[in-house]
């Protein structure tokens, strides 16, 4: 699906930049974030503590749940430190980008910023976005047509697949975060080696310290599925099912941004859930408004698309999938 091309109006996302400039909205909000580092440390620490105490008994399975839980908490800080929502120097956010990413989750802090800004800069653009280029599944009909054989099988039951093949986005977060060190361009890479092999040691030997062969294997592959399932289904209500642009589409960067996202809305527990990524509409217009901002950003940036005419999309979380689960099957279908 694509989008007819409008008319640019470069001033229509600088008068909305000065309204939510002028409602305070772009400021740091460090307090707060001292609040949500904490007791996202605590929650982490918390989890490894429990891994220890439960010791060689398979509930260590339900702590491995608890800890995927707490490492894509830990990710989504990770997040928020590559946009410098958290601290204001580039210094700052960069050692708490590579804390979060390469030491606690094993996830490469440069491969994500380099990937991440791509997808910022065009989403959902056939051509430039990263998170919709070809791969495992399919985001295009031009994508689908190219499929043969168990490729063609694949794209035609995606949208079946999808859940399951999320159990494997763990391992694939790490093996391209590892590739990501001898291609991708990063500001530390020797750094971010050295400690993807710090997290990497660590987390084998902790793990193989504490329970045998088999229990130590189950663990791992528990806690890597349901890190892999939670974080898909922390990025995916975002976009997919949203138009797709391609090299005709000329759109402003509002229109650009706002027509290619989708709120996700539930309450407090889903901001928490998804990190505040479900204001996916503002924060692509805002990408270093600190998360706790999004939520009161969400009324003026709706208002102000209305009074545009720019479709605004929200919807629910169940919905949410829903939509994106159809799109996969139409598109490749």
């Amino acid at each position: 699906m694509t989008v007819i091309a409008q008319e640019r109006r470069g001033s229509d996302f600088a008068q909305l930049s000065r309204e939510i400039a002028g409602a305070g909205l772009m400021r740091r909000r460090p307090g707060r974030y001292a609040v949500t580092i904490g007791l996202t440390g605590l929650l982490f620490a918390g989890a490894w503590a429990a891994f220890v105490l439960v010791g060689n008994s398979w509930w260590t399975l339900a702590v491995a749940a608890l800890l995927a839980v707490a490492t894509t908490q830990v990710a989504f800080l990770g997040h928020d430190a590559g946009h410098r929502q958290m601290f204001r120097s580039r210094r700052a956010s960069e050692i708490a980008g590579l804390t979060a990413g390469n030491l606690a989750t094993g996830l490469s802090f440069g491969w994500w910023i380099d990937k991440h800004n791509r997808h910022h800069a065009n989403p959902n653009h056939e051509d430039h976005d990263p998170d919709v280029g070809e791969g495992v599944l399919v985001w295009t009909e031009k994508q689908a047509a190219k499929r043969t054989g168990f490729g063609r099988w694949m794209a035609r039951n995606q949208a079946k697949l999808f859940f399951p093949l999320l159990t494997l986005e763990g391992l694939n977060l790490h093996v391209s975060s590892i590739k990501a060190l001898f291609g991708v361009p990063m500001r530390h890479r020797k750094a971010e080696a050295l400690l993807l092999l710090l997290h990497t040691a660590g987390y084998l030997s902790l793990v193989f310290a504490v329970l045998p062969v088999g229990k130590a294997l189950a663990f791992m592959a528990v806690h890597q599925a349901l890190w892999g399932v939670y974080m898909g289904m922390s990025f995916a209500p975002n976009h997919k099912g949203m138009p797709v642009l391609t090299a005709e589409d000329e759109l402003d960067f509002l229109r650009k941004q706002v027509l290619t996202s989708r709120n996700v809305l539930g309450g407090r527990w889903v901001d928490v859930a998804l990190g505040g990524l479900n204001y996916q509409v503002e924060h692509h217009l805002f990408p270093s408004m600190p998360r706790a901002n999004l939520r009161r950003a969400a009324p003026i940036v709706r208002a102000y698309c209305a009074e545009g005419g720019v479709p605004y999309h929200w919807t629910g979380l169940v919905d949410s999938y829903r939509q994106a689960l159809r799109y996969m099957d139409s598109v490749a279908n």
